[in-house]
């Protein structure tokens, strides 16, 4: 931990944190309620939460900077250290680790020559491997600055960083146009996006989220629900629209490589649990019937 008391943000910085302050905290019946969305602000001025953001926002909520710290050491979204203009985080929970996620993150963690946490030479992308994303149904997914991007290959991460480090312009699967680290962290504070067209873009479900709605409602006809890979791909017929069905793509990867402690499946070698090889434990079993 830095040294404390930290150092205060210059006059005018603090005068215009603390209008926007103003307006945060009055959306509360108590006060202490808004320090989420206070950290989400000094985030956005910095990059990150600084000892100076987390002093601001002990002083403005009368919180002790013990309390506001451990706050922001607790949730992932508030960055402790400078990074980069755009955070990508691959999905590396089961689904999306068994069907890629895996993989891509060690493309990318090559392509880009930094670790997990890390950020590229050039400040434009900081890397890391998150948890669910709660989009299982478009696996494996990535997210930049916290907007969706689908069913992703390592090819196609290759590019998509490629293009945010070239500046050119990106967009998300779904959802608002893509913006910078720190403008995201103001909307999250709660301010609006005044970009032209941001408001109107929907972030909401795709069709393979609202599958079961729809099926519920009585608006499509149950799908023939299959086995994995070992059977044929539906017929177009029982696809659904275009011939494909949304979340019908193959694994490329045998299993998960998130914990090579505790890979998927038997281990050959691997010693029995009781002290017991598997011979033994099947005259055991014998023995007890």
């Amino acid at each position: 931990m830095p040294q404390l008391p930290a150092p205060d943000y210059p006059a005018d910085v603090r005068a215009r944190l603390a209008g926007d302050a103003e307006e945060i905290v009055g959306r509360y019946p108590d006060s202490r309620s808004a320090l989420l969305p206070l950290l989400h602000l000094v985030q956005s001025e910095e990059g990150h939460v600084t000892p100076t953001g987390m002093r601001f926002c002990a002083e403005t909520l009368d919180l002790t900077t013990a309390e506001v710290t451990a706050v922001a050491t607790f949730y992932s979204m508030y960055r402790r250290r400078p990074g980069g203009e755009y955070q990508v985080g691959v999905c590396t929970n089961t689904l999306c680790a068994v069907l890629g996620g895996d993989a891509i993150f060690a493309a990318l963690q090559d392509h880009l020559g930094v670790g997990n946490g890390e950020t590229t030479e050039d400040g434009a992308v900081t890397l890391e491997h998150i948890e669910c994303n709660a989009a299982c149904d478009f696996a494996p997914v990535l997210m930049v600055n916290w907007e969706f991007f689908d069913n992703q290959t390592v090819e196609s991460a290759k590019r998509l960083v490629d293009e945010l480090r070239a500046g050119a312009e990106v967009r998300p699967t779904r959802g608002a146009p893509l913006c910078t680290f720190k403008q995201t962290s103001r909307i999250l504070a709660g301010f609006p996006d005044e970009r032209p067209g941001a408001t109107e873009a929907t972030g909401g479900a795709g069709p393979a989220s609202l599958a079961g709605l729809r099926l519920a409602k009585g608006e499509t006809p149950a799908g023939r629900v299959v086995g994995p890979r070992a059977e044929p791909a539906p017929p177009k017929s029982a696809a659904g629209p275009g011939g494909t069905h949304p979340s019908s793509h193959d694994a490329p990867e045998r299993t998960a490589a998130s914990d090579p402690a505790h890979p998927t499946g038997p281990v050959p070698g691997r010693p029995d649990p009781a002290g017991a090889p598997e011979d033994r434990r099947d005259d055991q079993r014998e023995e007890g019937r």
